[in-house]
């Protein structure tokens, strides 16, 4: 676990340049290319199936290892498309879950059961969402039980070719694809370019467009100006200045949400990073160096997709949201899109 732990961390930097390590690891980046490149050819071939579900599919993945706001993105997704009036619902494989059946999640699922990031896009939209280790098995359950839905967004599916999709938006992150070379030598899942119908770039506020070479459209990334309650209630940050803050968030990089939190103005005593997805089972026991962490006194801050989980160990904690806002052409480009596919 620590082990783990430590390469989720700091394999990110590795892949930020071509380095020694990066170099050694090239050799295992070169025979993963080519499990890739035969994998992709069997789909084309047809030796593995792809299914065709009967609804508009739009897949919300990356090529790039780690967290670049998928999640946050599929939510803006689902609630601008539920504006314009389509019924929409949402799949996922259900990451750090401990079930493997095909389920659909519920108001009272636990993350446990259905995975923190799908029972956070059902309490942020209110849409019919459902999780299978197949995202084509998910697709197909929902629609059996919702044949009303239009639209079904795949979240964290671009290499998931089991499915057939009719849109792809590739979510990026300020760091664009790092070296440029292939896991585990590089962070890219595939090689880069690959077609795509988008590519949606994220950054915080005020940090310029990011990405390095890659274009695309534009989305700022930033947190909201209040916090949530494990009752619902809504905290303004600014209440929370001049107060004993700590911080804990299980994500690809806690430590962006943790510089978040600082520029919002607030003054964190203490953070704990803790993998992605962990289950906060072992609270207040879990830390990065795998040390006993004391419970200090004052405010734990987490992430909207921490909270679920932390709530049951420190009801008092508070949850932060995070909004990804794109620019208005893409939506402009995406509601056009849907149009003519819809009208065919």
């Amino acid at each position: 676990m620590r082990l783990t732990f430590w390469l989720h961390q700091h394999l990110p930097q590795v892949w930020l340049q071509r380095g020694p390590l990066a170099w050694a690891l090239r050799p295992l980046a070169a025979v993963y290319g080519v499990l890739m490149v035969v994998r992709r050819m069997a789909y084309a071939k047809g030796l593995f199936k792809t299914r065709r579900v009967p609804a508009l599919v739009i897949v919300v993945g990356n090529v790039v290892a780690g967290g670049a706001g998928k999640t946050p993105v599929t939510i803006a997704l689902a609630k601008h498309l539920l504006a314009k009036g389509f019924c929409v619902g949402v799949i996922s494989r259900g990451h750090g879950r401990q079930t493997r059946d095909v389920r659909a999640v519920v108001n009272g699922s636990q993350a446990r059961d259905v995975g923190d990031e799908p029972l956070l896009i059902h309490q942020a939209t209110g849409v019919p969402v459902w999780v299978a280790p197949a995202r084509a098995d998910a697709a197909i359950g929902l629609l059996q039980a919702h044949p009303d839905v239009q639209i079904l967004i795949c979240d964290d599916g671009l290499q998931h070719l089991a499915l057939a999709r009719d849109l792809e938006i590739c979510v990026m992150d300020e760091r664009g694809i790092g070296n440029g070379w292939l896991l585990p030598a590089g962070p890219l899942r595939e090689p880069w370019p690959r077609p795509v119908d988008w590519v949606l770039i994220t950054s915080p506020t005020g940090s310029g467009s990011g990405a390095g070479p890659v274009e695309g459209y534009r989305a700022t990334r930033q947190l909201a100006d209040h916090a949530v309650s494990a009752d619902g209630r809504l905290v303004p940050l600014i209440s929370l200045k001049n107060q004993p803050l700590h911080a804990v968030a299980g994500l690809a990089r806690p430590e962006a949400f943790f510089e978040m939190l600082r520029q919002s103005g607030l003054t964190l005593a203490s953070t704990t990073a803790l993998p992605d997805h962990h289950d906060y089972q072992d609270w207040p026991a879990a830390t990065s160096e795998g040390k006993t962490h004391r419970r200090p006194g004052g405010i734990w801050l987490c992430s909207e997709k921490d909270a679920a989980k932390l709530w049951p160990h420190e009801p008092g904690a508070l949850a932060v949201p995070l909004v990804i806002t794109p620019e208005s052409s893409f939506w402009t480009a995406l509601d056009t899109r849907i149009r003519q596919l819809l009208t065919h």
